[in-house]
């Protein structure tokens, strides 16, 4: 009889650890012999390469964007007086500082906006 119980216990062990994998959801699957079981989603990473190649190119284009709208000289003020600043504000400006590719894209955008 107890080897029935410790049986019976750890098929309500692999139940259960079944039940909390498909909490996160599930998708059915056909077997070769044409049982459909249901097999638990894998999880996908929060962040996909994707979005963060995304949020870079949109920093670079408001930065261009910025770059163009107010000027050269202007923009390069703003920043030198941001760069005097606390911590937080030097990180900023270590951040917005022009580079080749916000200038060309400022470039770009110029006629445009003018």
């Amino acid at each position: 009889m107890a080897g029935n119980q410790v049986e019976f216990d750890r098929r309500i062990r692999r139940l259960a650890k079944k039940h909390n994998a498909m909490a996160g959801g599930y998708r059915a699957q056909m077997r070769p012999d044409g049982l459909i079981v249901m097999k638990p989603r894998r999880s996908r990473p929060g962040i996909s390469f994707r979005a963060i190649v995304f949020f870079i190119a949109g920093f670079f284009v408001f930065k261009g964007f910025m770059l163009a709208s107010v000027g050269v000289a202007t923009y390069e003020e703003r920043v030198a007086r941001l760069a005097e600043g606390t911590t937080a504000e030097r990180a900023g400006a270590w951040v917005m500082n022009a580079d080749p590719v916000s200038t060309y894209i400022s470039e770009t955008l110029g006629p445009w906006l003018r």
